[in-house]
C-alpha cells in the first residue's frame, strides 16, 4: 500500500517537474502536444490526468471511456471552485475546455486515452533526459560526456582565435600592398625620392616577413584545429553514435535506457561548424596568394583536403532515424508492421546548421542493397503504397532538422525471386529494412548519405505479433553492429540465459513497471534452459515447447488486469508449485499467494492458501481465472469475496497475503462496498465459492513439475448457459 501510495504522487509531480526545465526542454513538450491536444487542458487537469491509467484506457473502451468521464468531472469541480471564489474572469477558460473535450472525444474517448498515454511517455522521457543531463547517469559516462564537451568547447576557442589571426593577416596584407602602391606613384612623381627605395624595401620585406610569421602561425592553428577535430569526429561517429544507435535498439525491444538525441546534434552541430568556417578561412587564405602573389609555403590545397575528408565523414554519420517504424495500433512493439496498415517512422540530421534548412531531401527506400532479396528463395518483396520524400526542415521546437513520415504503408510485390538456396524462414523471422536516403551538395561538395532503419518484420495478421516480436526480441540482442544480419533466423544463433532474462525482465518493466526478480527468472530459468552451458536455443523459446507464447500471455494478463498490483510487487507470478508448498507450509493459517498458471497459454492467474485442520498443513490451490473471467469481476475483488463452503457454512480462508500483510491492507482500495443500481435495482453480488476443498496431490520427484491449476474447479458458472448471471460488470474504486 505504501509503495503504490508513493508511487501516484511521484507520478502526479510529473508536470510540475517538467515546468522546473530549461527552454529547450520546454519546447519539446509544447511540441509533445500542438496539433493533438491544448496544453492548458494538460495543465488546468494535471491531477486528474496523472492519476488515471492511460496505457490500460488505450488498449479498452470501457476504460477508456471511464477516464474521460472522470476528466469532465474533475473538470466541473474546478469550475464550481472557480465560481465560489468568485475567480471566472481570471480563471481557465473551464466552459471552452469542456466543449473542446466533448467535440473532440465524447464519442471516441479512445483516441484521447491513446494520446494521452503516448504524450505521458514521451515527457517521462524527456524528464530522463534532463536528469541524464543533470549527472544523473552513471559516472563514467558523466566523465566521458564531461570530456567530450570540453574537447568542444576547445575547439570553439581554437576556432574564434583563428578567425581573428585571419582578419589580423588580412588587414597587414592590405596594409602592405597600400604601401606599396603608394610608394610607387610618389618615385614615378618625384625622381629624388628614388633614393629612398633601398630604406623603403627593407621596410617592406619586414611587412613582408611579419605577414608570412602570422600566416604560417594561422595555418598551423588550423591544423591544430583539425587535428583535435579530427578526434572529436573518431569519437562521435565511431564511439558515441554506435552506442547511442545501441541504447536505441535496446529501449526498441523495452530497455529503460534513454535515447536522447540532444547531446548528439550539439556535438556534431558545433563540430560541423567549426569545420564549415575552417574551409571558409582556408579559401580566404587561397584567395588571398592569388590577390598578393605571395608564396603558399604550408601547401594549403593539402589542408583544405584535410578539413573536407573531416566534413564528410561527419556529415555522412549526421542522418538518423530518431523514431524507428512503429504502428499507433502496437505503441509497444515498434519495428512490428502490417501490410496496409498505417506506421510511422521520423528521421534528424544532426549537424543542425542554417545552411542546411531544407537542403536535403530525404527518400525511404525498401530492403535496399539488401542481399537476402536475391539470395534467399521466397524471400517476401514489399514497396511502399506511395511516394513519400521528405525535406529536412526545422521542425520542432529545439529546432532539429527533423523529417517526420507519418502516413507510410506497405503492399506486397507478389513476383518471388528464384534465390540460391531455400528459405526456410517463417514470416515472422523474416527480416527487412527501411533504407533513407538523400544526397548532399553545398560548397562545392557533393555526395549521398543513408541511413537504416532497425529490422523489422512485416506481419499479415495480428495473431502473428506475438512471434514476431520474439523474432525482434532475439535478432536485437544478437545483432549490435551494421549492416545487420537478415538471414539470422536460417541458422540463429543462442542466446545466454544472461541476454534473454534480461529483455524478458524489460518486458514486465514496460507493461507493469516492474521488473522480474531473482525467484521469477530462476523459476523461469528452469522452465526455458535445457542446455548444460545455459544457453537457450532459438527452437525451446520460440518454436517446439513456445515458452514465449506462455510468457506472452501473462504479459497481456497484467497489462489487461494486473498492471497495479503486479507494479506494487502483490503478485509473486512466477513459482512452482512445489515452491510455493515449500513457502506457504511455515507460514499462519489463511496465508496466500499469486502466482501465474503453467499450463493456460493464453495468460491466468491462481492462488494458493495454506490451512490446517486437526493437526494437519495443507496447502490448497485454485483452478486459474482467466482474461475472460477478470473482465467480469476484478482479481482484489474475486479474493475479497471468495469463501468455502463446508457443512453449510461459509467462509473466506485467504486472510493474508504472503508473507503477512492482511488481505485489506493489501487489496482494500480495490474493493467496491458500495451498492450499485441499474434501471431502478441494486446490482447482485457473485461469489466465488469451493465446496470441501482437499490438498493437491504432490507429483513424484522425477516428472516433470506439473500445474496446480486443475486442483480445484472454482470458475464461474459457463455464461452461455446462465447469461443473466452476468449482467452486471464491475468497476473498481482507485
Amino acid at each position: 500500500m505504501v509503495s503504490g501510495f508513493l508511487s501516484a504522487n511521484l507520478q502526479m509531480a510529473q508536470w510540475q517537474e517538467l515546468q522546473k526545465l530549461d527552454s529547450d526542454l520546454q519546447g519539446r513538450v509544447s511540441q509533445l502536444y500542438e496539433r493533438k491536444f491544448p496544453r492548458e487542458i494538460r495543465q488546468c487537469l494535471r491531477v486528474s490526468i496523472e492519476s488515471q491509467d492511460w496505457d490500460l484506457a488505450a488498449e479498452d473502451e470501457n476504460k477508456a471511456s471511464t477516464c474521460f468521464h472522470a476528466l469532465l468531472v474533475h473538470l466541473e469541480e474546478l469550475w464550481n471552485r472557480s465560481f465560489q471564489e468568485n475567480n471566472i474572469l481570471q480563471g481557465p477558460d473551464f466552459p471552452g475546455m469542456k466543449d473542446y473535450l466533448l467535440k473532440h472525444f465524447e464519442d471516441t474517448p479512445l483516441n484521447l486515452a491513446v494520446i494521452l498515454s503516448e504524450s505521458l511517455k514521451e515527457e517521462k522521457k524527456i524528464l530522463s533526459s534532463a536528469s541524464e543531463a543533470q549527472g544523473c547517469s552513471s559516472p563514467a559516462i558523466n566523465q566521458k560526456w564531461k570530456e567530450l564537451d570540453n574537447n568542444v568547447n576547445e575547439l570553439k576557442r581554437q576556432t574564434l582565435e583563428a578567425k581573428k589571426e585571419m582578419k589580423s593577416l588580412e588587414y597587414l596584407n592590405e596594409n602592405l600592398d597600400f604601401i606599396q602602391s603608394a610608394w610607387q606613384s610618389q618615385v614615378e612623381q618625384h625622381i629624388g625620392l628614388a633614393q629612398s627605395h633601398a630604406v623603403v624595401e627593407e621596410e617592406c620585406l619586414k611587412r613582408t616577413n611579419f605577414i608570412t610569421q602570422t600566416k604560417q602561425m594561422v595555418v598551423q592553428q588550423i591544423l591544430n584545429i583539425l587535428h583535435l577535430a579530427q578526434k572529436i569526429v573518431a569519437t562521435l561517429t565511431d564511439v558515441e553514435l554506435p552506442e547511442w544507435k545501441r541504447r536505441q535498439q535496446m529501449a526498441c525491444i523495452g530497455s529503460p535506457a534513454d535515447a536522447c538525441l540532444d547531446h548528439l546534434q550539439k556535438w556534431f552541430t558545433t563540430v560541423a561548424e567549426t569545420l564549415l568556417r575552417v574551409r571558409e578561412q582556408l579559401q580566404k587564405m587561397q584567395d588571398q596568394n592569388k590577390k598578393y602573389n605571395s608564396v603558399d609555403a604550408y601547401s594549403l590545397p593539402e589542408v583544405e583536403q584535410f578539413a573536407l575528408s573531416l566534413f564528410t565523414k561527419l556529415l555522412a554519420n549526421a542522418l538518423v532515424v530518431e523514431k524507428q517504424p512503429i504502428m499507433s495500433s502496437l505503441p509497444q512493439r515498434p519495428l512490428i508492421l502490417k501490410t496496409g496498415v498505417r506506421f510511422s517512422v521520423t528521421v534528424r540530421f544532426l549537424a543542425n546548421l542554417p545552411e542546411f534548412k531544407c537542403l536535403l531531401k530525404v527518400k525511404p527506400v525498401f530492403d535496399k542493397d539488401v542481399k537476402e532479396a536475391t539470395t534467399l528463395k521466397g524471400f517476401r518483396h514489399f514497396d511502399f503504397n506511395k511516394d513519400d520524400s521528405k525535406v529536412l526542415d526545422v521542425d520542432s521546437p529545439c529546432g532539429g532538422l527533423v523529417a517526420e513520415f507519418g502516413h507510410m504503408s506497405l503492399k506486397e510485390c507478389k513476383a518471388r525471386n528464384k534465390g540460391a538456396y531455400e528459405n526456410r524462414q517463417v514470416v515472422t523471422e523474416e527480416l527487412h529494412i527501411i533504407m533513407f536516403v538523400t544526397g548532399f551538395q553545398h560548397a562545392g561538395l557533393e555526395f549521398n548519405i543513408e541511413a537504416s532503419s532497425l529490422p523489422v518484420v512485416v506481419i499479415t495478421s495480428t495473431n502473428q505479433v506475438a512471434n514476431a516480436w520474439a523474432s525482434l526480441m532475439w535478432s536485437n540482442m544478437l545483432s549490435a553492429s551494421e549492416p545487420r544480419n537478415l538471414s539470422l533466423f536460417v541458422d540463429p544463433p543462442p542466446l545466454t540465459w544472461q541476454q534473454l532474462s534480461q529483455v524478458l525482465s524489460w518486458q514486465f518493466v514496460s507493461v507493469g513497471q516492474r521488473e522480474l526478480d531473482e525467484n521469477q527468472l530462476s523459476m523461469l530459468r528452469h522452465k526455458i534452459v535445457d542446455d548444460p552451458d545455459g544457453l537457450v536455443h532459438w527452437s525451446n523459446f520460440s518454436k517446439n515447447e513456445n515458452a514465449w507464447i506462455w510468457i506472452d500471455g501473462i504479459l497481456d494478463l497484467i497489462k489487461r488486469h494486473l498492471v497495479d498490483l503486479w507494479r506494487v510487487g502483490s503478485i509473486m507470478g512466477f513459482v512452482s508449485r512445489e515452491r510455493t508448498e515449500v513457502l506457504l507450509r511455515e507460514k499462519q493459517a489463511g496465508t496466500f499467494l499469486l502466482r501465474f498458471s503453467e499450463s493456460n497459454k493464453d495468460g491466468a492467474i491462481s492462488f494458493s492458501w495454506v490451512d490446517r485442520c486437526n493437526g494437519d498443513t495443507h496447502v490448497h490451490a485454485v483452478d486459474p481465472y482467466t482474461k475472460n473471467e477478470l473482465q467480469l469481476m476484478s482479481l482484489p475483488v474475486t479474493l475479497h469475496r471468495y469463501s468455502l463452503r463446508a457443512q453449510r457454512m461459509h467462509r473466506n480462508p485467504l486472510i493474508y497475503l504472503y508473507p503477512d500483510i492482511h488481505i485489506d491492507a493489501a487489496f482494500g482500495r480495490y474493493y467496491n462496498t458500495s451498492a450499485k443500481f441499474r434501471n431502478g435495482y441494486v446490482t447482485r453480488n457473485n461469489h466465488p465459492i469451493s465446496e470441501n476443498p482437499t490438498p493437491p496431490p504432490s507429483p513424484p520427484r522425477e516428472m516433470p513439475i506439473v500445474d496446480m491449476d486443475m486442483d480445484i474447479d472454482l470458475r464461474l458458472p459457463d455464461i452461455d448457459v446462465f447469461p443473466d448471471l452476468f449482467a452486471w460488470q464491475y468497476s473498481p474504486t482507485y
